[in-house]
């Protein structure tokens, strides 16, 4: 059977994608350097990096519940047009030598909270301009187009346009976000889509099975607190979900705490020269893309659940092969690999939470599958940041081998005998509680 055809408006999406995540990858280490000019203190400067950080935290069930209030499309493009405007202000700023740390930590937060929203609206808008079946091929290379955009081009791009303008990367990041607002505007509605407002369906999906194929109109809306927890309540009512999310979470607590120390570990224990860094991390980067690109293919070929089991056991290996490197060539091959497993895993679970969600809740239950994903992140840095100050990087990359190894016993006994396909029928409405998956 032919693979479906991704279309134009997934091609507009996927522009718009890649084209604001150049712009993040000029501005985030542009922000670093720039703040490294108004203070030596590294609490200070850490501070910015928090101040980013905080807000899909705080923020994120809301941003899920106006990404499936509001019509996505026309979300995304004004909150794109509003990142431009705040980017554009900073990037004056410094032009002028207005600019001051108290700014810094305003444009960071700003921007990540608006962040929150976009994604949510983003993750949702996704399987309404492509067919069920091609999610995780969309999903693949999106990730794909983001990393080169992001590592291969944006990275080496935003230290010379500090270095020539400090304000160049920041005016630069504006006209991408302007540009994504105009690529997102010009979606329209396929033959296989509903609406971009799916609270309010207004015709019938054409395509069946489509996840556009709900039984209609929320009713018995919430108000008040209880709205926030819609997404994770149905989250937590399915159970294969739901466990594949906590498994990202635990997978993130040791990713999150190999990256805090991943720069001192090759410095001291790989021998990499400073000048060298960059092209060993790119190793990271190229693997990232091998694992987006080839996402789609496995899930087909082989289903979603047994390539997520198969990639956790991959990068287990790849952790421990990296854990007991003690040269940059090994060392470089491992991370690599962990980074292709990495690509594979974001792009099915993103693909799978995709095609099990109704349309209406898609924005709230992808904001709690981030927001609960990412909720050990700090706590792996954290620690980690502890244990190599006492004990050096090393037991860091072995606990995170660690980790990874319980987390992918864990994921073959709970994913064994979970039902593989989203359901096909149109699940009954309103009730914020999902089908449980079978055992």
């Amino acid at each position: 059977m032919p693979a479906s055809r991704l279309g134009r408006d997934y091609h507009l999406l996927w522009s718009a994608a890649v084209s604001s995540r150049f712009g993040d990858a000029l501005r985030t280490p542009a922000l670093a350097l720039l703040a490294a000019t108004l203070t030596r203190d590294p609490r200070l400067i850490a501070a910015v990096t928090v101040a980013a950080q905080v807000p899909p935290l705080l923020f994120g069930l809301l941003g899920g519940v106006y990404a499936d209030r509001w019509d996505r499309r026309r979300t995304m493009a004004l909150v794109d047009g509003v990142r431009a405007a705040v980017v554009a202000a900073l990037a004056v700023a410094v032009a002028v030598d207005r600019a001051g740390l108290g700014m810094l930590l305003l444009v960071a937060f700003l921007l990540a909270t608006l962040g929150t929203l976009f994604d949510a609206a983003s993750f949702a808008l996704l399987p309404s301009v492509v067919p069920p079946d091609a999610l995780p091929r969309a999903n693949g290379r999106l990730q794909a187009g983001t990393a080169v955009a992001g590592g291969l081009v944006g990275a080496p791009v935003a230290g010379a346009a500090f270095a020539a303008a400090p304000a160049l990367p920041f005016a630069l990041d504006a006209v991408t976000f302007a540009l994504a607002a105009t690529l997102v505007l010009a979606l329209t509605p396929s033959p296989r889509s509903c609406t971009f407002r799916p609270d309010k369906p207004h015709e019938k999906p054409r395509t069946k099975g489509h996840n556009c194929k709900i039984a209609g109109r929320e009713t018995g809306r919430e108000t008040g607190a209880g709205v926030l927890w819609v997404g994770v309540r149905w989250l937590r009512g399915d159970r294969t979900l739901w466990r594949v999310t906590l498994l990202s979470a635990a997978s993130n607590l040791a990713i999150s705490g190999l990256m805090a120390i991943v720069v001192l570990h090759a410095l001291e224990v790989l021998r990499v020269p400073p000048a060298g860094y960059g092209l060993f991390m790119a190793t990271a980067i190229v693997g990232g893309l091998a694992g987006a690109l080839v996402a789609g293919r496995l899930a087909s070929r082989f289903g979603t659940l047994p390539v997520l089991r198969a990639v956790l056991a991959a990068q287990t290996v790849a952790l421990a092969g990296f854990a007991l490197a003690r040269h940059a060539v090994p060392a470089g091959l491992a991370l690599a690999v962990f980074a292709a497993g990495t690509s594979v895993w974001n792009s099915l679970w993103a693909a799978y939470g995709q095609q099990r969600v109704p349309a209406t809740l898609l924005g709230r239950v992808g904001a709690a599958q981030r927001m609960v994903g990412l909720l050990t992140a700090p706590i792996g840095a954290a620690v980690a940041g502890l244990v190599a100050g006492a004990y050096g990087t090393v037991p860091v990359a072995g606990a995170a081998a660690g980790t990874f190894a319980v987390v992918t016993v864990a994921a073959w006994r709970v994913l064994r005998g979970a039902r593989p396909e989203p359901e096909s029928d149109p699940l009954p409405a309103p009730t914020f509680s999902a089908p449980r998956a079978s055992e």
